[in-house]
């Protein structure tokens, strides 16, 4: 299950959220969209935002409920499940 996790500082590492994420289950991947020239390459500050992967839905769910506007950083998460992502018309 794809959770999406906001209002985080931008100084948060994948490191720091896969930290608070492990005590609830299993976590397959964590990424966070950065801002900056090279977003691809995963520098710059974090844009505020980011996904935790977690296979099983039953932690997932675990998680959601237990770390939903905890504090990381000074700052209250907020933790949903991920939407899919839409395509986008390109603009004329």
């Amino acid at each position: 299950m794809n959770l999406y996790v906001g209002n985080l500082a931008p100084d948060t590492t994948r490191a720091d959220l896969r930290k608070v994420f492990q005590p609830h289950g299993e976590v397959s991947s964590v990424s966070l969209p950065s801002l900056g020239m090279n977003a691809g390459l995963g520098t710059g500050p974090s844009r505020g935002f980011g996904f935790v992967v977690m296979p099983d839905k039953t932690q997932a769910r675990a998680a959601l409920a237990a770390l939903h506007l905890r504090e990381l950083q000074g700052r209250p998460m907020t933790v949903q499940m991920a939407r899919e992502a839409r395509l986008r018309r390109p603009r004329r």
